[in-house]
């Protein structure tokens, strides 16, 4: 019956996104076709890989899966060092074309995908490991996480901010994260069609902040349409940071091989829900293959060690501000439906059935029919609805927060489908705080542009929660 609710919330948000497009009849369905078919492909890849590699075990190599993994790499730069020196384009579209079944047969073969994501868990979790050694130099008992004092916000989970920052920004110094970026880059703009400049964006978008990954391309900026502008914002909303990812998994541990999943397939789902609100009809200027270089901003380790703990303590300080400030907030607002509710139970008590005693139950009430919609048990719709009307008026770090804090006070309090498919749901910035974010920091970037970011604002907010959405209903289809 989940799955059943799940393919309706499927066409369900995609008739929503249509419906909100200002241009319908310039919407480009391959692009839409592409989207779908690329999240989907992902979506099955890990979620289904052991079921696909056991079947296919007959036709396997007798080989283990890292040597899989190693004959993929070195297959892969072959391949692309061959077709660069190629000069005619049609053998070189069937030497990618012979690539790509070797790709295939060796990916759902050995299950390499979700054997890529265990170990890249295996070092998120090592990680943050290393960054309690960090954190207790510093703080003593206090940031270790293996205390009998349990988790301390402040102490344990915004070092780890700060630390996974840092490894960010050296992998991009030492030059390991471009390739990355280019790689998804262009596969977006080969299935996609998405131009070079926005590809590159959000490829970016999956490792880097909503306002960093627009410095990427910002020399482009000044001169793009109102839809790539709307891509952009939409990845940055639809995507969250790796030095972010790694906290989540701490306050509400969640599995990160779900996080990286959701991230990787958001980021055709935002290109399409971008191109289907606000779909494009001018000329980008960096429309076709036009290669985009990732620029590097430091001079050496150290330097590029130094600027990402700086970047890191700036945005913990900022995590650690706005989960004050809104969780206070919250909290009085709890406080005055408190209030009222009491009130109405002694002065008018058929009406106060109808009133929420706080807040986070009117956010369940809203939105308990899209929990339900993508897939989610009816029983833990409310909380579910509870915490994604969190993340749209508040922002994704509460919400991770309080299921963190759902989970803590009882593991069994949500079936693990259903937390899974919450996880998809809220591994996103998009919230009504991350506009102003935008406007600000693209802005302050292209200030010509302002005035545009201002009217795409609230739409990118818009596409990236569908994006997320429509990610985590996918996920309820196959879970």
């Amino acid at each position: 019956m989940e799955r059943f609710s799940a393919l309706i919330g499927f066409v369900l948000i995609l008739g929503i996104a249509i419906g909100l497009s200002n241009n319908r009849s310039a919407i480009r369905w391959k692009t839409v076709g592409w989207g779908l078919l690329l999240q989907i492909l992902v979506a099955i890849t890990v979620l289904k890989g052991t079921l696909i590699a056991s079947v296919l075990a007959p036709i396997a190599a007798p080989i283990t899966r890292e040597l899989a993994g190693a004959i993929f790499v070195v297959l892969a730069i072959v391949v692309y060092q061959i077709a660069k020196r190629m000069q005619q384009p049609a053998p070189r579209r069937g030497l990618w074309a012979a690539f790509g079944v070797a790709t295939a047969y060796l990916f759902l073969t050995f299950n390499l995908l979700a054997f890529l994501f265990e170990t890249l868990k295996e070092i998120v979790n090592r990680l943050l490991g290393y960054t309690a050694e960090g954190a207790r130099f510093v703080f003593g008992p206090l940031g270790d996480g293996s205390s009998s004092l349990g988790l301390i916000f402040a102490m344990q989970v915004l070092p780890t901010i700060i630390f996974i920052a840092s490894i960010f920004a050296i992998l991009y110094y030492v030059g390991v994260m471009q390739p990355v970026v280019r790689f998804f880059a262009k596969i977006m703009t080969r299935f996609m069609g998405a131009s070079g400049a926005e590809s590159t964006s959000v490829a970016a978008s999956i490792f880097m902040g909503q306002t960093e990954a627009p410095l990427t391309i910002r020399p482009f900026l000044d001169d793009m349409t109102m839809s790539e502008l709307m891509t952009i914002m939409t990845a940055g909303m639809a995507h969250v940071s790796g030095a972010i990812m790694a906290a989540y998994v701490l306050v509400a541990h969640v599995d990160v091989i779900h996080l990286l999943t959701a991230v990787i397939m958001t980021a055709p789902g935002a290109i399409m829900m971008a191109k289907i609100i606000v779909p494009e009809t001018e000329q980008p200027k960096t429309g076709g293959d036009i290669e985009i270089v990732v620029p590097k901003q430091d001079v050496n380790v150290i330097d590029a060690a130094g600027r990402g703990a700086i970047e890191g303590l700036y945005l913990a300080l900022n995590v650690a501000g706005m989960l004050i400030a809104f969780i206070a907030l919250v909290a009085l607002f709890n406080g005055i439906f408190g209030y009222v509710h009491g009130w109405l139970l002694t002065a008018a008590p058929a009406v106060a059935a109808y009133f929420p005693a706080s807040l986070d139950i009117l956010m369940g009430w809203v939105f308990r029919p899209i929990a339900w919609a993508m897939g989610v048990s009816w029983k833990d719709t409310l909380q579910v609805g509870n915490l994604l009307g969190t993340r749209m008026v508040l922002n994704e770090f509460v919400a991770f927060a309080r299921l963190g804090e759902i989970i803590r006070a009882n593991p069994h309090a949500m079936d693990p489908r259903s937390f899974a498919i919450v996880t998809y749901a809220l591994c996103g910035f998009a919230n009504f705080s991350s506009i102003a974010i935008q406007i600000g920091g693209i802005g302050s970037l292209a200030p010509k542009r302002r005035g545009d970011l201002a009217r795409l604002g609230l739409r990118a907010m818009i596409a990236g929660t569908l994006a997320n959405f429509l990610t985590a209903t996918i996920a309820g289809m196959l879970l």
